[in-house]
This record gives structure tokens, C-alpha cells and sequence, in this order.
């Protein structure tokens, strides 16, 4: 019992975690700091059981990614032990560079780098401290390993993280019917010509799979709520920058002051090496406690995006098909404007226009790929009954117009 480590996790029991450099990982001060970001940033506005965290979708990532290691194995896929261990400590670290409230910030205190560049940072820096015992798995995780399989498990159309991430969180928000057959999924995964395949009687399994990821999507990552939620975040944090850079006190944590001060892009993170130190320091909680101060500050903008943030006053929004006018939007901020006694140019920070797009399946992306008992291979969007490629490759647009809210006089 020594040699490993179980954790009890509420979506898939016992999980068991290798004592060594797996562990390692788990012990490391970057990865115990997902403790501190949520999963799904904001949805908890409306679902409140949504307030688990990253560092409990990574391990059941992990979990995941045991499974379907044993699972090839069983039918005779060749993987050395070293190949098994790099790819399980590639899967643990595939979100260790997400910032707080996970995707809701990305190019609002950094721009130009993704969370996936920033979480290869923090590998080599984990590497580091275990005297490059990951090489194998930062070669895998960035593509780079001859096993191109490998590199799947981790980033593909059907990889562990989204079969974990749709489990998880159809569980915390209760969702029910964003649940998958993750083990079933896994149990018909297969290897051809150095690819990820799903034999035959996967099939309806992964239609579930599709049909959920897309339910999941429009019903709760995209929920109009927590986009207008998110917006109101963003604005705030935008100007909190705008004023620390033209002179005023703003309250913030010293890895957020870093943050606020600064434009922080990939160049940035390349020359200035105390960027990543004061990123590995940020998570929800520097947010929740500027907040707090925020609230009182004397700008009437961030007072009151602060509160709005606090007091779950969320920005109204509207889903429209067409995109709102120039004239739309003109005179909706002119309506901001003189609702909240600010200039014009500055009643933008009170509203937000974002266009969603997607789709269920991208047919140029990695596909996924059926196995016929009779060897031939064909993609999903051509074996399935159920679903057609028009229908699963269609993009769906949508915009999101949302605006601070005004009562009555």
C-alpha cells in the first residue's frame, strides 16, 4: 500500500497515484496551486455545485489516462512502462498553466500566449526540480514523440481531458444529461497505423459523446448568465488597468499588481523572468480580495463592476442571430452614459459585445476515426446513423450583447 497514493474522487472512486515522480507532480507547489482555480470560472452564478477545480479534473484526467494505457495494452498495443509514466505525467500538467477562473482571463491579463504555452513553461520548470525526469513526457505532450497515439491521449477530438471535463462537470453542476460512457469509450479504443481508432461497438457511445459535448456547451459553458457574468469581470479588470496606468491607487495583490501594471504577452514571458514566478502566484482568490476593495474605490466605473461582481448583479444580456448595429450599440451606450452620470468614451467598460462560435465536430481537426471488424476504417461522420457531417460540422454563431442593468426610477 506504500507504493501508491489514493485519493478519493466523487466521479470515479479510488484513484491511485504511483509514488515517485507521478507523485512528485502532485506534491509540486505549481500543481497543488490548481487547488485555487476553478474549473468552470463562473458557472457556480448558476449552478452552485460548480465550484471544483482544476486540480481535481487533472487527476481525474490521470485517472482516465490509466485506464486507457491498461486498456491498449490488453489488445496488445506495445507501450514501455517509461512510455506509460511520461504520458500519465503528461496528462496530469495539460492544464497547469491555466490562470485564474481557468478560461474566462486568458487575454485579459496576458495576451498572445495560450494557457497551453504557459503550462510547457511550468513543466520545464517542474523538470527542472526532478532533474528532467519528464523530457519523455513534455516530448509527448508537445507532439514531438515518434508514438503519435500518445500525443492523442492527451490532445485530440477525443482525448482524456475532454472525457474527463464532460464527466466532471455534468456531475458538479447537475447536468445529467451531459453524463458520458467515458468507460465504455475507453474500453473500444484502439490503435491502427499509429492512430487512435474506436472499434465498432463504441459507436453509439461516441454519438452520446458528441450530441453531450454540444449540450454541454449551450448549456452551461456558454449559458448567456455566465458569459454576462464573465463580461462583467473582464470590463472590471480592464479598468483596473486603465487606471493604474494613468496614475491612480488601485488595490491589488503584488502578483496581481504585476499584472495590471504591465502588458504581458509571450515576448514579455520570454525576457523577463520573474513573469512566470508572479503567474505561478496568481489564482481566484487575488481576484475575490481586490474585489473587496474595489468595491469602495472612488472611481464610479470599477465601484461599480465590483459590486456587481459581489453582489451577483449580473450584466443583462441578449442572444441575438444578427449582429447589432453600429446605431444599436451607439445609443445603448449613450444610454449607459447618462444612466451612470459618466462620459460617453467611458460606457463601454458597462457593456460587452463577444460573438460565440461553435461547432460539434471539426471535420479539418484530428478526426475520429471507427473500426470495422472487417479492418476498414471510416470517420464518425461517415459510419454514424445518427449523426451527418452537415450536422455535426455546422458552426453555430451567436451574439452575446450584455450591458449593465438600471432600476427603475
Amino acid at each position: 500500500m506504500g507504493e501508491v497514493k489514493i485519493i478519493n474522487d466523487p466521479v470515479f472512486g479510488f484513484i491511485k497515484i504511483p509514488r515517485g515522480i507521478l507523485y512528485g507532480i502532485v506534491e509540486h507547489p505549481l500543481f497543488q496551486r490548481l487547488n485555487r482555480i476553478n474549473q468552470l470560472g463562473l458557472a457556480s452564478v448558476v449552478y452552485p455545485g460548480a465550484r471544483h477545480t482544476r486540480f481535481q479534473h487533472s487527476l481525474g484526467a490521470f485517472h482516465l489516462m490509466s485506464e486507457a494505457i491498461q486498456n491498449l495494452q490488453q489488445k496488445g498495443q506495445f507501450i514501455f512502462d517509461s512510455e506509460a509514466e511520461a504520458v500519465q505525467a503528461a496528462i496530469l500538467m495539460h492544464d497547469i498553466g491555466h490562470g485564474p477562473f481557468s478560461h474566462v482571463l486568458e487575454n485579459t491579463l496576458i495576451s498572445g500566449i495560450s494557457h497551453e504555452e504557459i503550462s510547457l513553461m511550468m513543466m520545464e520548470e517542474i523538470n527542472r526540480s526532478l532533474n528532467g525526469q519528464l523530457n519523455l513526457a513534455i516530448s509527448i505532450f508537445k507532439g514531438e514523440y515518434p508514438k503519435n497515439f500518445l500525443h492523442q491521449l492527451i490532445s485530440s477530438q477525443l482525448d482524456m481531458d475532454r472525457l474527463d471535463y464532460l464527466r466532471r462537470d455534468s456531475f458538479y453542476t447537475g447536468v445529467t444529461e451531459g453524463n458520458i460512457g467515458s468507460a465504455r469509450i475507453i474500453k473500444m479504443l484502439n490503435v491502427v497505423d499509429d492512430s487512435l481508432v474506436v472499434e465498432q461497438k463504441g459507436i453509439y457511445s461516441l454519438e452520446n459523446y458528441l450530441t453531450t459535448r454540444r449540450l454541454m456547451y449551450w448549456q452551461v459553458y456558454l449559458h448567456r448568465t455566465c458569459v454576462a457574468y464573465e463580461k462583467v469581470l473582464v470590463n472590471m479588470l480592464n479598468r483596473a488597468k486603465w487606471l493604474i496606468r494613468n496614475g491612480q491607487q488601485v488595490f491589488a495583490s503584488p502578483a496581481l499588481l504585476y499584472f495590471l501594471e504591465n502588458d504581458i504577452d509571450a515576448e514579455w514571458f520570454a525576457t523577463h523572468a520573474e513573469a512566470l514566478q508572479y503567474y505561478s502566484e496568481l489564482d481566484d482568490s487575488d481576484i475575490w480580495s481586490a474585489m473587496k476593495a474595489w468595491k469602495h474605490h472612488s472611481d464610479k466605473i470599477l465601484a461599480t463592476l465590483a459590486t456587481d461582481m459581489l453582489d451577483r448583479h449580473i450584466f443583462k444580456v441578449e442572444v441575438l442571430e444578427e449582429e447589432p448595429t453600429a446605431e444599436r450599440l451607439d445609443e445603448l451606450k449613450r444610454s449607459i452614459a447618462q444612466h451612470m452620470d459618466i462620459p460617453y468614451e467611458d460606457a463601454h467598460y458597462l457593456m460587452s459585445l463577444n460573438t460565440i462560435q461553435k461547432d460539434m465536430y471539426n471535420v479539418d481537426d484530428d478526426k475520429i476515426q471507427i473500426l470495422y471488424k472487417n479492418g476498414e476504417i471510416r470517420d464518425i461522420s461517415e459510419a454514424s446513423e445518427l449523426l451527418n457531417v452537415q450536422l455535426l460540422s455546422k458552426k453555430i454563431r451567436k451574439y452575446y450583447l450584455c450591458y449593465q442593468r438600471f432600476e427603475e426610477k
